[in-house]
């Protein structure tokens, strides 16, 4: 298979005397590089050492420097047609000096008014032609640095911690210079990359990675120095090398950004006698990130008193279920480099459990609540050692919180403690090895919570939340068969208090009164559990895919404080198969057939989720795409409808998803999404999203993402009540029909003034309604079956006000109205400029609107823009970082 592998790539990468012809009548002056294979099979590169200054970066390749400087050029298709000579020319050049390295790349266009050079913010690239200059400066043939430049001059900086192309950290951000220069052949493109800016082993003689890739969305051509195959997972292991870097050592860098923000908050007259939403409410903040240099492998970064202002704000939802929602991350700190912590187990680490809103009650006729923890200040440490061992560790301090209250009738004010100070701290350590770039690693967390004496808050939190996992990635046959495992365990203690909330939450629902095994105990201290999973998948191959996965949890399991699990207790099995082709057509340029079957059960084998899913996606000759599924979802025994109470049974049912999108290199850009549902219960979902992008003008980017749903949902959970039925264990569990309604969309605008400076808009009227009918209590544990009330000798009188008042088994109680109709309007408008490398000014102008009916018709295109007119705050921001490099 290597020496198969050997000769396809000496087949491909050997460019025809015809193209080199070619090359060098567009441009007599270039300077032929054989750059043949070396005797391991890679292509080499070679990078000319220069004088400090001899490089003005300007775009332009006017320097004696570049004429004397060995140039690769021996490019081949990736897209549209694998391995075939490019359209157009290009070669690229590399020069350092003592303080950086760069970067010379003229890219030829037989016709260059077809150049699409839109101007947009940092790491945008879409419809954009750019060039990406990928180096492994470890050498591990595992990790990489992506650095590109669009035609406009926009950058894009990009981290790959693994061996996967497809797979990279869009958050990771350089300090680095480049400039562009379109002319009537073609463009150009010159590239700065301080010394500072790179990891890097201490060598006299250094040997880089390297791979150059060339995007033209006029023409659908991807262009590739070294190609990966379509049907390979791989990235780093497949470079060539970069030589003749030498007498380069690592510095030790210091960074400083310190910020100065100030902030106003408006509040409008719907505020009303609200003594914290009076006026406007102003104030100012200072804080600073430090970046440090520990050798040349390691760096500290750190945050104190952050501040992320100018953070787009999460998308308005109203959530029914038993589960929270796992928002995104999108604070800078914690987006760069979060790869590292991820150890291919979803429970271990979430990020936005620091800094998260707290949960400590405060009740009064006003109530001024934090929406978040104040986060005093983090540090994480990263890096590779020279032994391929990568290292992350990050520790977080956040502030006990308070929530302010007013009364009315008595004129006072009070604060109320709602969230204990805290520490959280995470360790990473992987370890690579053998041919294939496998690896194996270590994962522990850590939280711990100050309490006062006699805290009330101590029965609401746990003091000490610890959890550790291993893990280990085994590539078999150059990475084409992979074995993924994790495995580990939780352990955490607080009061009794604390630990029965843990197992009355959602994720163990101990206190179920059909739940005859590790039932609730009020008497715990702590809490115990582990976790296991395994993965083995074909990843490579020309036609036929498939993997087998299983997850176990143990009753006990529990990592909420710094991670989400919606529930423990869990037995997941599941395999695929997929057939693909990845050779063009006539009608496809490629498609793939995928059959999925799974199964979620506890660990005695009662069914919480079940499917059997067939997919089909296509992409046609024209490079539009179609996606289609068919989903039979299995009957299951829910433990969670019932909010802690018996089992309920949940039918069988169909769902049919559908999707249709043009091409994603078009200067339109168009999907749409289709969904409908049906169970046997009577549930329903009817759904239809899309998104729309277009480009007005090279400056402007606009697009939009209209939803828009229809949901019946027959178990809908309304209450638990006592004085139930014996079937029923005592305890009434109130269910409805509810018919739901969304309409929203998430409106953006990208204004680039420059590469650097941009102004960005984002905006969603969102509105939601949901009415309440046939309410009833459940029949029996493990059925489906409800007793609906007004029937069977109970009766129901809906009251004005909208709630009701049920009789049954002599006994009489009221349900509240909760019909809602719900409308929100967030948005954010930012400023963004870099006013000298490293330093960006910030202006941003937030709103969050809301109000809430009871009201249950359907909403419509007019409720969404009426979220307009709702009530909330304004947020005014100006901030400033300034970078300070020290050395």
């Amino acid at each position: 298979m290597t020496r198969a592998f050997f000769l396809t790539c000496a087949l491909l990468f050997c460019p025809p005397a015809a193209r080199a012809a070619s090359a060098q009548a567009q441009n007599p002056a270039a300077i032929p590089a054989p750059n043949l294979p070396a005797p391991g099979g890679r292509k080499q590169a070679t990078a000319t050492r220069v004088e400090g200054g001899a490089i003005r970066v300007d775009g332009r390749l006017d320097e004696t420097v570049w004429g004397r400087s060995s140039a690769i050029s021996d490019f081949v298709q990736k897209e549209p047609e694998q391995g075939a000579v490019p359209t157009d020319d290009m070669e690229v050049r590399f020069a350092y000096d003592d303080g950086a390295f760069y970067v010379g790349a003229r890219m030829w266009a037989r016709n260059a008014k077809e150049i699409q050079a839109p101007l947009g913010r940092r790491d945008n690239t879409d419809q954009a032609e750019h060039i990406l200059i990928a180096l492994d400066t470890f050498l591990d043939r595992r990790t990489s640095v992506v650095l590109g430049v669009t035609a406009a001059g926009v950058r894009v900086d990009r981290y790959h911690g693994t061996d996967n192309e497809d797979s990279f950290d869009t958050t990771f951000d350089l300090v680095w210079g480049a400039r562009t220069s379109i002319d009537d052949s073609g463009w150009s493109v010159e590239i700065w990359i301080p010394f500072t800016q790179l990891r890097f082993n201490p060598e006299d003689a250094l040997t880089w990675g390297l791979n150059v890739q060339r995007f033209r969305p006029s023409i659908n051509e991807e262009d590739t120095w070294v190609l990966i195959p379509r049907t390979v997972r791989a990235w780093s292991s497949r470079f060539g090398d970069l030589q003749g870097v030498s007498d380069v050592r690592p510095t030790r860098r210091i960074e400083l950004l310190p910020y100065v923000a100030g902030t106003s908050t408006v509040y409008g007259e719907a505020a009303g006698r609200n003594p914290f939403l009076q006026g406007a409410n102003a104030g100012a903040r200072v804080g600073a990130d430090v970046k440090v240099g520990l050798g040349p492998n390691l760096t500290i970064d750190a945050t104190i008193n952050p501040d992320f202002g100018q953070v787009e704000a999460d998308p308005a939802e109203v959530n029914l279920t038993a589960f929270e929602t796992r928002f995104t991350e999108r604070r800078p700190f914690f987006l760069e480099g979060s790869s590292l912590f991820n150890i291919g187990h979803p429970n271990f680490y979430y990020s936005r459990r620091i800094g998260t809103r707290p949960i400590g009650p405060a009740q009064g006729d006003y109530v001024d609540y934090p929406s978040a923890t104040t986060i005093l200040g983090a540090a994480k440490l990263t890096g590779r050692l020279p032994s391929k061992t990568s290292l992350a560790f990050l520790g977080a301090a956040t502030a006990g919180e308070s929530a302010d209250v007013a009364s009315e009738s008595l004129g006072t004010e009070e604060s109320v403690r709602v969230a204990p100070r805290a520490y959280y701290g995470v360790a990473r350590v992987l370890q690579e090895f053998g041919a294939n770039a496998s690896t194996a690693g270590l994962f522990a967390s850590l939280v711990h919570r100050d309490f006062e004496n006699a805290d009330p808050l101590a029965d609401l939190y746990a003091r000490n939340a610890v959890a550790f996992a291993g893990n280990t990635l085994l590539r078999f046959a150059g990475g084409q068969y992979e074995f993924r495992a994790a495995a580990g365990g939780s352990y955490i203690d607080g009061t009794e208090h604390a630990m029965e909330r843990v197992q009355r939450s959602s994720a163990h629902f101990a206190q179920r009164p059909d739940r005859d095994y590790s039932r609730l105990d009020p008497t715990l201290t702590s809490l115990a559990g582990w976790t296991a999973q395994a993965n083995f998948d074909r990843t490579g191959g020309r036609h036929w895919l498939w993997g087998v996965s299983t997850k176990l949890d143990s009753v006990n399991f529990e990592t909420n404080d710094l991670a989400i699990l919606n529930g423990a207790d869990g037995l997941l099995v599941s395999g695929s198969l997929t057939y693909r082709e990845t050779q063009p057509g006539r009608v496809f340029r490629g498609y793939a057939f995928t059959f999925n079957v799974s199964n979620d059960s506890t660990l005695r084998w009662l069914r919480q989720d079940g499917s059997i899913r067939t997919q089909a996606n296509l992409t046609w000759a024209n490079f539009w795409t179609t996606n289609v599924s068919v989903i039979r979802n299995q009957p299951q025994l829910s433990v969670s409808l019932t909010r802690g109470g018996p089992l309920m049974a949940r039918g069988p049912g169909w769902t049919t998803q559908v999707s249709v999108g043009n091409r994603t290199a078009s200067q339109t850009r168009v999907t749409l999404n289709g969904t409908i549902s049906r169970n046997d219960d009577g549930a329903s979902v009817k759904r239809i999203s899309g998104a729309v992008s277009f480009r007005p003008g090279p400056r402007w980017q606009l697009s939009a993402e209209p939803f828009f749903d229809r949901v019946t949902e027959p178990q809908q959970y309304v209450a638990t009540l006592a004085g139930g039925r014996p079937e029923t264990y005592g305890t009434r569990y109130v269910f409805a029909f509810i018919d739901r309604s969304t309409i929203s969309s998430k409106f953006r605008m990208g204004l680039t003034v420059k590469p650097d400076m941009n102004i960005d808009v984002y905006a969603e009227p969102f509105a939601a309604s949901g009415r309440y009918y046939d309410y009833g209590e459940l029949w029996a544990p493990r059925s489906r079956q409800r007793l609906i009330y007004g029937t069977e000798g109970t009766t129901m009188v809906v009251n004005p006000d909208g709630s009701q008042t049920v009789t049954a088994d002599g006994a009489a109680f009221t349900l509240p109205n909760r019909d809602f109709n719900t409308l929100s309007f967030r948005s954010n408008v930012v400023l963004r400029w870099e006013w000298r490398p490293g330093s960006t000014l910030f202006v941003v102008w937030q709103q969050s609107l809301g109000s809430t009916e009871s009201i249950g018709d359907y909403v419509g295109v007019r409720d969404m823009f009426r979220s307009l007119t709702a009530p909330g705050p304004n947020l005014f921001v100006v901030k400033t970082t300034f970078w300070l490099p020290i050395r």
